[in-house]
């Protein structure tokens, strides 16, 4: 089944915003400035949006150790030594055809 025609459980919870910025994410539904359809869905759009930005940063910083790792480092080596010929092979062929 599709994630949008998936039905997820909802959970009814108590938020305290400072006020400011309720008044301005209710603007945002009430002018359509938003997708969102309702203040609830907008609250929820952002909830996603802000775990999507934390889990990238995780990601990020899992890249970033990797990076410093000297034995991740040098078997990237080795594995980019090993297919130099056919990336450049490859690289060739697509010169060819372009």
């Amino acid at each position: 089944m599709p994630i949008a025609e998936r039905v997820e459980k909802k959970v009814r919870t108590t938020v305290s915003l400072p006020e400011s910025l309720y008044e301005e994410a209710r603007s945002f539904v009430i002018k359509k400035v938003s997708p969102a359809e309702s203040l609830n869905s907008f609250f929820v759009a952002a909830v996603h949006a802000y775990i999507k930005l934390i889990r990238r940063k995780q990601i990020d910083a899992k890249f970033a150790a990797m990076a410093e790792d000297s034995d991740y480092r040098e078997e990237a080596k080795l594995i980019s030594e090993e297919f130099s010929q056919s990336d450049w092979e490859a690289f060739e062929n697509v010169e060819k055809d372009a």
